[in-house]
């Protein structure tokens, strides 16, 4: 996965690059797409720089476009997301603690989402209110 237990955590910088790639993740991006939507006062370089690393980090892909690279993410937010949550259980010393804390941090709707997805509530019906 893009982000596996030896990535550290993405840096300022890059998870602002991440958020603009994530946005527009249909499509390749050039640097200077990036660097336009950062409201940051950056050189180009820098940018092109952090995209590179994010590259051979394995969080974007990249292809040739004339003598330019463009880039876009190589998973989803989401699946960005639940790879760093897998990769903070497992520097857990007590896995199930640590699952414990972070569904009590969860609002209700996420609660019970997760319920539901573990099988241990029904759907939510549509219509009427009981």
């Amino acid at each position: 996965m893009a982000a596996g237990a030896d990535s550290p955590e993405l840096g300022s910088l890059e998870a602002k690059i991440m958020r603009v790639a994530w946005d527009d993740a249909g499509q390749y991006l050039q640097v200077r797409d990036v660097l336009s939507r950062l409201e940051d006062d950056l050189a180009y370089t820098t940018v092109m720089t952090v995209m590179n690393r994010l590259h051979d980090k394995g969080l974007l892909r990249r292809r040739r476009a004339g003598r330019a690279w463009t880039y876009k993410p190589s998973s989803t937010r989401e699946a960005h997301a639940a790879a760093t949550m897998a990769d903070a259980l497992s520097v857990a010393g007590n896995r199930t603690a640590a699952l414990l804390h972070f569904v009590a941090d969860l609002d209700p709707d996420e609660a019970a989402a997760l319920r539901r997805l573990l099988g241990g509530a029904p759907e939510p019906q549509s219509g009427g209110s009981a």
